[in-house]
């Protein structure tokens, strides 16, 4: 029986679950509990209305909503892209960069979640462009970026290849 070693993409599959987690609990903290992510929304308003305009509420929910969003879908189809990963002639060592780059989109919903967070307090625009939520996007969207360009390059040009790639005679390029 042939089984499959995870253990070179473990921590990026763990990273990407632990996203996935966070979304599918947004959704159904939604179902749940809709009107307290509201009134915290309308509380801060409420306690800071110089910094809120009258689409305040509905941008800043729309905000939890992108946190979810995002995690569920990122999580997706960074899983494929782990995947492809586990999958490739990359090295074990490359392997493991790679899927850990990739998984640190993660990051990215979290930036939505802050902004959420933030916002009631601080204004739409300042926690957009607080610091917290711009490192987790730089950090995420940086991560997968380089974790798929690696990818790419072992895809395409064959970089990175682990020394134990089998049927090297029969690549065509």
């Amino acid at each position: 029986m042939n089984t499959i070693n995870l253990n070179p993409v473990r921590t990026g599959v763990s990273i990407t679950l632990l996203l996935l987690f966070f979304g599918i609990s947004m959704g159904i903290l939604f179902g749940v509990a809709e009107d307290s992510f509201k009134d915290y929304i309308a509380q801060g308003i409420a306690s800071h209305p110089g910094l809120h305009d009258e689409k305040s509420a509905s941008k800043i929910w729309r905000y939890a909503q992108r946190a979810h969003f995002h995690a569920t879908g990122i999580s997706a189809f960074s899983l494929g892209l782990i995947m492809l990963v586990l999958f490739s002639s990359l090295s074990e060592k490359m392997k493991k960069i790679t899927s850990t780059l990739i998984s640190l989109i993660a990051l990215y919903p979290l930036a939505w979640f802050t902004t959420f967070f933030l916002a009631p307090s601080l204004g739409r625009d300042a926690a957009h462009h607080h610091i917290i939520t711009e490192t987790l996007t730089y950090i995420g969207t940086g991560g997968l970026l380089i974790g798929l360009a690696i990818l790419m390059g072992n895809v395409l040009f064959s970089w990175f290849e682990g020394s134990a790639r089998k049927y090297r005679e029969d690549r065509i390029f």
